[in-house]
């Protein structure tokens, strides 16, 4: 099974040259650390940043330089920073290619939820909301189980959505899935995870087909 890093590791694959990405609060924001260095990616934040880099190294921290989720962030040659309005805007006009999001719950369908927990104190859906209606290309990052060892990858949601049939690509520690009009198509798998292990953790049904491969991280 893969960490954190790994999963971070694998989508920065689905990068290409050229493209604007906004990277969501958790395990997308290392992604960062891991484009590949010979194509030019501009990283946006919706706080208002455009042009993140890796995360900073220890005691070379800027506390007045940060991402959406409060990290402190490094920012590439050329970055540039403006208000919230700008920002939304950029995000609404459809201007980024890529959208990387962690998520508590995916459909088959490609519904996500990543805002609320019933029961649970949040200030608001925030920005998810314009990142899931705006982007094209929504790619989850996420952990494939809860720590119950429920399925997170499911048939139907049961958390509260923020965008319904608009996820493309989930890429867990277990499995990277593509979201079909027949449902999770299972694409690749975690090194030394089979099959077998990835069908009992998921929730959804899978529609596999030939021999699937393990990721090259």
């Amino acid at each position: 099974m893969l960490g954190k890093e790994e999963i971070a590791k694998r989508i920065a694959q689905e990068v290409q040259d050229g493209y604007y990405v906004n990277l969501g609060i958790g395990i997308p924001t290392l992604v960062a650390n891991y484009v590949r260095t010979d194509i030019e990616v501009e990283f946006q934040s919706e706080n208002g940043v455009l042009g993140m880099g890796p995360f900073p190294f220890e005691g070379e921290e800027d506390a007045d330089v940060i991402n959406a989720g409060k990290q402190t962030i490094t920012t590439l040659p050329g970055a540039s920073f403006f208000d919230s309005a700008t920002s939304f805007g950029m995000i609404r006009g459809q201007h980024v290619d890529l959208t990387i999001l962690g998520a508590m719950e995916v459909s088959e369908n490609g519904d996500i939820a990543n805002w609320k927990i019933p029961g649970k104190m949040v200030k608001g859906m925030g920005g998810a909301m314009d990142l899931v209606a705006s982007a094209e290309n929504i790619i989850v990052a996420m952990m494939h189980v809860n720590k119950a060892g429920e399925s997170k990858i499911l048939k139907q949601c049961s958390l509260p959505l923020t965008g319904v049939g608009c996820v493309k690509k989930v890429v867990t520690e277990l499995a990277v899935l593509e979201v079909t009009p027949n449902g999770f198509k299972l694409l690749e798998r975690a090194p030394g995870v089979t099959v077998e292990q990835i069908i009992a953790a998921t929730e959804a049904d899978l529609i596999i087909e030939g021999v699937i491969p393990e990721m090259k991280l």
